[in-house]
């Protein structure tokens, strides 16, 4: 192997039942390099992955490592950590029970001359880290305290003080705001500085061209190139990752949306709260419009949402929905008003692993119907049909365990579960986050279909392009209050930032 190279995969293949996942796939990565791993969802991203730190076994090609005298195969990902090889995954996979130090240091933990745990030092050891990285806080307190942005750092603290000669970071920025993302990139240079070599996956293009070295791209399991920044433009990376040339998202645009404001009322909320996370707001929203709600990470964007939906339960205020006044105690009194949700953390809180994907689509009709009601399963067979059509989801059929999907496929089942239920009003938290952008395009697109056809929808998004592009109104928020509200021409970037920095009411 050359003198800088950390690590070399060739020749890599792996099936899953009745998919290819990759077909003699190389990847070289250097001492000291950062390089995006880049593909649409279902590229297999992912999958390499899992070949590299033993979660998957692969069936023919070798991999070489720094330091090891023969191809290496790793058999666990403990396995692949002792030979130098750390991984942080786009959601979190830490015990959020345990204290940040105990996550910091599980497994290695410092031992007294007893052989106990010797705590005094590991928290003094986790405070260090932590300064390291500028981040300021308490590391006796349990890691479920902490936001999810702030887990994600503290999974990556983690992985860097193993001291890595490779350090995989698969989406690490999907839960970061701005500055969060500044200070990560600020580390990784930091240790590329060092000669550690980083696998960097992300689906957003920016980043790639901030940080990165060096690019390389998989489609349909294959490997189309590997490629030094420089020589790759955005517009060629792009065509890259789809196999086609491929018009700007910037053109999608909204046309004949018409005057929502003289559509009828759907949603109607005055002075609605929820303790500790929302403060008192009022939201109109009328038949056909998107509504967008932005602001920083923590802002109470999704918590604005949950305060409507009752996932939630509102403690001031009043709600109503078509002119009717209506109290709604649970997600399922709103599902029975015609409401439906796709959360932001589609693990905890969106997907049923080990269900398949019939059963993951048919979910929120059958618990809108009732139990006793039970659909018939040809009737389940046909609406799981439909949308697998509809949305181009990828499984080998509808029986696929939904855990075996890429994150965009099960993003796409889950956004199948709730238009399945014909919904009046739709929220969408985050529903492009950590795919990719082809899949964005769809969803976008979809979200525009939607509101022509009559349907509300509350859409949430980080990428203020996204939301610009899809949008009739945008609701800002800041602290968990609502500071002003964008429309018409006056929506654009500057003017989000400037309500975002000011705090101006304007309602």
């Amino acid at each position: 192997m050359e003198d800088n190279v950390v690590l070399k995969m060739q020749g890599i293949c792996m099936t899953f039942p009745g998919v290819k996942a990759l077909e003699d796939v190389d990847f070289t990565l250097k001492k000291g390099e950062i390089r995006a791993l880049m593909g649409e969802n279902g590229a297999g991203k992912s999958t390499l992955i899992k070949c590299l730190t033993g979660v998957n076994k692969f069936e023919a090609g070798e991999i070489y490592l720094d330091g090891c005298d023969a191809p290496v195969i790793n058999k666990s990902t403990m396995d692949a950590q002792n030979k130098g090889i750390s991984t942080v995954y786009q959601e979190v996979n830490l015990c959020p029970n345990l204290s940040v130090a105990e996550n910091l240091f599980i497994g290695r933990e410092p031992l007294t001359r007893m052989g106990t745990v010797n705590r005094r030092e590991m928290n003094q050891r986790a405070v260090q880290l932590m300064k390291q990285l500028d981040l300021e806080i308490d590391v006796t307190q349990n890691l479920e305290d902490y936001s999810l942005a702030l887990q994600q750092m503290i999974a990556i603290a983690r992985a860097v003080d193993m001291e890595s000669k490779v350090l995989i970071l698969d989406e690490p920025t999907s839960s970061l705001d701005d500055k969060e993302v500044a200070k990560l990139f600020g580390m990784m240079r930091r240790l590329r500085d060092k000669g550690v070599g980083i696998i960097f996956v992300t689906h957003f293009l920016e980043q790639v061209y901030a940080v990165c070295d060096g690019i390389t791209v998989l489609r349909n399991g294959t490997l189309v190139g590997e490629y030094q920044i420089e020589e790759l433009p955005r517009v060629k990376l792009v065509a890259a990752m789809m196999g086609k040339d491929f018009d700007d998202l910037a053109a999608i645009k909204q046309e004949g949306s018409g005057d929502k404001q003289k559509e009828e009322l759907v949603i109607e909320a005055k002075g609605l709260s929820h303790a500790g996370t929302i403060k008192p707001f009022n939201l109109d929203i009328h038949k056909g419009e998107v509504i967008g709600l932005t602001g920083l990470l923590g802002s109470g964007r999704s918590e604005l949402a949950r305060a409507i939906y009752g996932a939630d339960r509102a403690q001031t205020g009043t709600l109503k929905v078509k002119g009717n006044e209506v109290k709604i105690k649970n997600p399922i009194d709103a599902m029975k008003l015609g409401m439906g949700m796709l959360p932001d953390d589609r693990k905890a809180e969106g997907i049923i692993g080990d269900l398949s994907v019939r059963e993951n689509i048919i979910l929120a009709i059958q618990a809108k119907q009732g139990i006793l009601k039970k659909i018939p399963m040809a009737k389940q067979c046909e609406i799981a049909d439909k949308f697998i059509e509809l949305l181009q989801i990828k499984c080998a059929s509808r029986e696929t365990l939904i855990r075996q999907l890429s994150g965009g496929n099960q993003q796409k089942v889950i956004l199948a579960r709730w238009l399945a239920t014909n919904p009046d009003f739709l929220i969408l938290d985050e529903p492009t986050r950590g795919i990719d952008i082809g899949t964005k395009t769809e969803i976008q697109k979809l979200v525009l279909k939607l509101a022509n056809e009559g349907t509300s929808l509350i859409f949430i998004s980080s990428e203020i392009e996204e939301m610009l592009r899809t949008c009739n109104r945008m609701a800002v928020l800041r602290d968990g209050t609502k500071v002003g509200e964008i429309e018409g021409h006056e929506m654009n970037q500057m003017n989000v930032m400037k309500v975002i920095a000011g705090g101006e009411q304007n309602e």
